[in-house]
């Protein structure tokens, strides 16, 4: 059995539909489902029941998935061990600025002990910028937040966090159990610098035009709502500094922790690191 093989048949057990996982690939879904019925052939069983309605995995499916996974997680550590022999492995890991997740703490002491001579480098970004550097190559791979534009990128969604309109400690509004889009219409939001992907923007200004002051950092947003009594929103579990208050907006979707990188990119270092970021975002 080829590693390549084996990647395809992960993927579609993981998607449990040709059709996306074809799209996880890059690949078209005709070689895919050739790819998928040779190793059938191979194994001599079927490892997938089709029907019009779902794609499910055989109990001969299920037992390959596991020993798959096995296979190719080893196959990654012999490529970052070579790497590391000849001192040529680095990951080069974008973040968003100010960020304090614990999830990102319990990411970065499991990452040191699975690859100890692997060396990390840090990029911090402000908020001008959600994919962390990924586009102009100056980072291998991205732990920041949706939504924003994902063209040539792969995204892959850790945890979804409810978040809340960020307001100073006096205004009226704080006092609320709970808020609504519309009860902040007419105020005064952050905006983030012209060029800034419009997706990300429009999602920070709960998808309506805004206008405020522009701001590039977490810091900068909370000095512009205790100085100017500006809104905005934020995690809805960010302790708020001092004078300031975070209050539930009840008709927001979510804000996604992801893990993004460049299309195609085969790293091993970069699945090791989207494997410990899953598990730890998920603690």
């Amino acid at each position: 059995m080829e590693l390549r093989t084996l990647r395809y048949f992960v993927a579609v057990a993981e998607e449990l539909h040709f059709g996306r996982a074809a799209a996880r690939l890059h690949m078209s879904q005709p070689p895919l489902s050739r790819a998928i019925k040779q190793l059938e052939t191979e194994v001599g069983a079927a490892l997938f029941n089709r029907s019009p309605a779902a794609v499910r995995l055989t109990p001969v499916g299920a037992v390959l998935l596991d020993e798959a996974r096995a296979l190719l997680d080893r196959a990654d550590r012999v490529r970052i061990r070579l790497a590391t022999a000849a001192g040529g492995a680095t990951i080069t890991v974008g973040i968003l600025g100010d960020s304090t997740d614990p999830g990102a703490t319990r990411m970065a002491n499991t990452f040191r002990g699975r690859h100890p001579r692997v060396e990390v480098r840090i990029r911090e970004t402000n908020l001008t910028d959600p994919t962390c550097g990924l586009r102009g190559g100056l980072v291998d791979v991205a732990l920041t937040r949706g939504p924003f534009d994902e063209t040539g990128l792969t995204v892959h969604e850790l945890r979804a966090d409810p978040v809340g309109a960020l307001l100073r400690a006096d205004d009226p509004l704080s006092r609320r159990d709970s808020l609504k889009l519309a009860d902040l219409a007419d105020r005064s939001w952050f905006l983030f610098p012209e060029g800034t992907d419009p997706i990300w923007q429009s999602y920070w200004n709960g998808g309506e035009p805004r206008q405020g002051p522009v701001v590039r950092a977490v810091q900068e947003c909370r000095q512009a709502v205790l100085w100017n009594g500006t809104i905005g929103m934020t995690l809805l579990d960010h302790e708020p500094a001092e004078g300031l208050s975070v209050v539930p907006l009840i008709d927001m979707p979510p804000s996604r922790a992801v893990a993004a990188w460049n299309e195609g990119d085969t790293n091993p270092l970069i699945r090791s690191f989207v494997q410990i970021a899953t598990a730890a975002f998920h603690e």
